[in-house]
């Protein structure tokens, strides 16, 4: 008999059966609940039948509750509740569930779901994929990835003059809160060099998700997938929706496909994970963070990037929002040392109501001298000596200490500085810029 007619449903069928089965096994081992803490459950009679990382379904009174095994001693498993607020109560039935799957669909692009995959814009259900995805996988071998070279406009002015970013490259947005960090990531987001969005907010604010999704992000919202982890959730949850969100980059990546994958914040991702560890019993080494904090962090990251050959790339854009404007804060140091280049945010700049507020002389873009020609990687040296010389001699100006004529660097830079922050102010409502090298020397008018 060919495989023809009849049977392709029929095979399809089959794998619908057979992830049934996984999802509801016909014979489950049983524990029940020892102990209950602020942080997490004791469950006993399962260790045996569980790996650090593997699900269990409590039984409460009102329904089940998934939980995840973060430590595990001889008799005892130590599980932690991906909702805080179940009503968990001692002796409830515990069962084992295995591996957390995801089955991704292209049509789950455009909607709002949250780190379990379940809808949270009040659609329709989510179409399930054919192929299974899991959460924890291991990036391409380093030596069979695709090389980064192929440059890409992100529409925004100084971003792509001073920090030009490639396919496959990963880059941090380092800012204070409210210096606009996540509407410089809507106007990223807005590039047409992708095929999928892939969006992950971390420990937002309730009451701002809608405006980011509908206003900030705009028409962009309509072809990206979000994940949802609001900072009322659990910690559960607020650290599984940057790995869902990865998982699903990957998904695309392996399609063919150039993925732009944004993440706000990889900060918020570490203090879930901190949370997490502190309450398996891991003592805090540097700033309250365990150990493992600093090693989950360059997992997650590395897995974004160019995939091997015949396969797409996953461009990613954290966001790490730096307590108390500390850029030399652990999670800041770990992962500005990961990523291939990072854009500086600075509240001083901010507060000159100049927006994107780019630290152009902290900024910088590993992968630049792969976008720019010789021209421009000139034009750009001269403009960031003009912009430190300008702003070495704020003080100094402002005292009426410079003399024109005096000095000649100073004065070209006096004269053209101001015309190019001008140039490289551009707001979210204002369009994309097609030539931003153009842009600069119409604005400085000949002045290089």
């Amino acid at each position: 008999m060919t495989a023809t007619g009849p049977q392709l449903p029929l095979q399809a069928l089959a794998r619908r059966v057979r992830a049934a089965a996984q999802d509801l096994p016909f014979a489950r081992p049983v524990g029940d609940v020892r102990a209950l803490g602020p942080s997490a459950v004791d469950v006993g009679g399962l260790s045996r039948s569980l790996q650090l990382a593997s699900l269990v379904e409590i039984g409460t009174a009102r329904g089940a509750v998934l939980a995840e095994v973060i430590r595990l001693d001889h008799d005892v498993a130590q599980c932690k509740p991906y909702d805080q607020r179940a009503p968990v109560a001692l002796s409830d039935p515990v069962h084992p569930r295995g591996e957390l799957l995801y089955y991704p669909h292209r049509s789950w692009r455009g909607r709002i779901i949250d780190a379990l995959a379940r809808p949270a814009d009040g659609g329709e259900a989510l179409v399930r994929g054919e192929r299974a995805v899991r959460l924890a996988s291991a990036p391409p071998a380093a030596m069979s990835r695709q090389i980064v070279s192929k440059g890409f406009s992100t529409g925004v002015r100084v971003l792509d003059a001073f920090t030009p970013l490639c396919l496959g490259q990963r880059l941090g947005v380092f800012a204070g809160s409210g210096v606009g960090k996540s509407t410089l990531l809507s106007m990223i987001a807005r590039a047409s060099a992708f095929d999928s969005v892939i969006v992950s907010l971390v420990g937002e604010r309730g009451r701002e998700v809608r405006e980011f999704v509908e206003h900030t992000l705009g028409a962009a919202a309509q072809t990206a997938v979000t994940i949802l982890a609001t900072g009322d959730e659990s910690a559960m949850m607020r650290r599984l929706a940057p790995q869902l969100a990865t998982a699903l980059a990957e998904h695309f990546r392996d399609l063919g496909q150039n993925v732009l994958l944004i993440m706000d914040s990889v900060t918020r991702y570490a203090h879930a994970c901190r949370e997490v560890a502190l309450a398996a019993g891991e003592p805090p080494v540097a700033r309250g963070y365990p150990p493992s904090v600093f090693s989950d962090l360059p997992q997650l990251l590395e897995r974004a990037g160019p995939g091997v050959e015949g396969q797409g790339t996953i461009t990613g854009i954290y966001a790490v929002l730096v307590d108390g404007d500390d850029h030399n804060d652990p999670v800041a140091d770990t992962v500005r040392g990961t990523l291939d280049g990072h854009i500086v945010l600075d509240r001083a700049i901010a507060e000159q109501g100049r927006y994107p507020a780019v630290n152009l002389l902290s900024s910088l873009s590993r992968l630049a001298q792969r976008v720019w020609t010789a021209d421009q990687a000139r034009v750009v040296q001269e403009l960031k000596r003009l912009a430190a010389r300008f702003e070495d001699t704020r003080d100094l100006r402002a005292m009426g200490g410079h003399v024109p004529g005096a000095d000649a660097e100073l004065d070209r830079a006096v004269e053209l500085v101001p015309k190019l922050y001008r140039v490289l102010s551009q707001l979210a409502a204002d369009p994309p810029s097609a030539d931003p090298f153009r842009d600069i020397a119409v604005a400085l008018s000949g002045g290089l």
